[in-house]
């Protein structure tokens, strides 16, 4: 078995660190935009007299990275060459991911609001996988000139991570001589409407509640009247941009149906692994730099006359997390390897609980990280001059986000105990075995 980072990746992080010596920290230093990353970041970024959204300027400053990213021939780097890509692996992203997210806080990578200078563009793949010819051509071209930007109109207020007991109904009904559906409902946490141009807006047209099937997605315009932005719910890390909706006689015609009618769900979960495995690795490398900031600090720091780092009560945490970060980013390597093995629906059968024990692990470790980071750095970790409370309140999130780290443990306990996945059949065997040996048993 080779563990070795392959050339041709190792070799782009060291064009991807040219870029952002060249390209990025010019930009981050140029105007004062060091403001926003800074003590003063939070602040910077949310305009708290405006529902605490982004602020405008801060924004622009993305815009303006993320541009000059793509003219570098970075930020689309995941997706196919066909779209101005590198046809690049889950594993080439996964390495870089951690890559730049090990060094630190910084406008080349800033996930408060998934900004990297290499793209994670789920929705182009999907508009490729799911889209009529008419979609594709009108929505691909768009997510890279900025004209469709599309939120993700799928969970509510009262179901959370259950969307099978959706509520908001699609209804068929004819205006002007056009068949179409009208929806009506609620939505909760649809990240970026402020911005947004549409909403992959999901709602049932058929079956029962708790059904699968029967729950369509529709391409749906963000702006009309019918579609009403309640409230910014403000969070643990601002700004915010994730508001509640309502959804009133919103119409539309047949052609918005976004994939399969009555299969939607299958589309919302068509890029989940991409994007857990990838977020798992960004995780991986904030915990990484939690880690190692605080041993660097440890040494300088001189209390009584003597490095902090000559004290066990410093060390051996430190050894656990480092140990435990060391572990789980061969695991995210490893499975994300596998991914790239395999046909994307074989990775659901055989890999899922891999991706999700990726995922939720290394949310939680980066969370401990942080948190040990602060405590290691004692008043100025716990102040905002360092970026350690910055990376927990935005990796806190990710513990409940990209599916709770409850629903991941459930999906890998459900492999583990043969209720899915490939044991399935074993365990069915062994079951029904163990019931025959029972009734002999009985019998005799």
């Amino acid at each position: 078995m080779d563990f070795a980072i392959p050339k041709e990746i190792a070799d782009y992080l060291v064009v991807l660190d040219r870029f952002i010596e060249d390209e990025i920290k010019p930009l981050q230093a140029a105007d004062d935009n060091e403001r926003f990353f800074d003590h003063r970041r939070e602040w910077a970024r949310t305009d708290f007299e405006n529902q605490g959204l982004p602020r405008h300027d801060w924004e622009l400053l993305l815009r303006e990275a993320r541009r000059r990213a793509d003219k570098a021939g970075h930020l689309r780097y995941a997706l196919p060459k066909e779209f101005g890509g590198q046809d690049g692996t889950n594993l080439g992203m996964a390495i870089i991911r951690e890559h730049l997210a090990k060094k630190g806080l910084g406008l080349h990578n800033d996930l408060q609001n998934e900004h990297s200078i290499v793209g994670n563009m789920p929705g182009v793949l999907m508009l490729r996988d799911f889209g009529t010819e008419e979609q594709k051509q009108k929505f691909i071209p768009g997510s890279f000139d900025g004209t469709y930007i599309a939120a993700f109109g799928l969970t509510e207020p009262e179901h959370g991570s259950d969307a099978t007991h959706m509520e908001t109904r699609a209804v068929p009904e004819t205006r002007d001589g056009v068949k179409g559906y009208r929806i009506d409902g609620e939505k909760m946490w649809i990240t970026g409407m402020h911005v947004a141009t549409h909403i992959m807006l999901f709602a049932r047209t058929g079956g029962n509640d708790g059904d699968a099937a029967g729950i369509t997605c529709f391409i749906t315009p963000a702006r009309d009247p019918g579609v009403k932005i309640e409230e910014y719910m403000w969070t643990f890390n601002m700004p915010t941009d994730h508001p509640r909706l309502s959804i009133t006689n919103v119409w539309v015609p047949e052609t918005a149906i976004f994939g399969q009618l009555g299969g939607g769900l299958s589309l919302a979960q068509h890029f989940v692994h991409e994007n857990r495995i990838r977020q798992a690795a960004s995780s991986c490398g904030a915990a990484m730099f939690c880690i190692e900031e605080s041993v660097k600090y440890a040494r300088l720091r001189k209390p009584f006359g003597e490095a902090l780092a000559r004290n066990q009560a410093i060390q051996f945490p430190l050894v656990e997390l480092a140990t435990q970060t060391e572990m789980l980013r061969l695991l995210i390597f490893r499975t994300a390897w596998e991914m790239d093995q395999m046909p994307k629906p074989e990775v659901e059968k055989r890999l899922s609980d891999k991706v999700s024990m990726c995922n939720y692990w290394a949310n939680r470790l980066c969370c401990e990280a942080a948190d040990r980071a602060i405590q290691v750095h004692g008043g100025i970790g716990y102040s905002r001059h360092k970026p350690f409370e910055h990376i927990y309140r935005h990796h806190r999130r990710y513990r409940i986000t990209e599916g709770s780290e409850e629903i991941q443990m459930r999906k890998v306990a459900g492999h583990l105990f043969g209720y899915m996945g490939p044991r399935r059949k074993e365990f069915a065997e062994m079951d029904a075995a163990h019931e025959a040996a029972k009734a002999a048993k009985k019998k005799g």
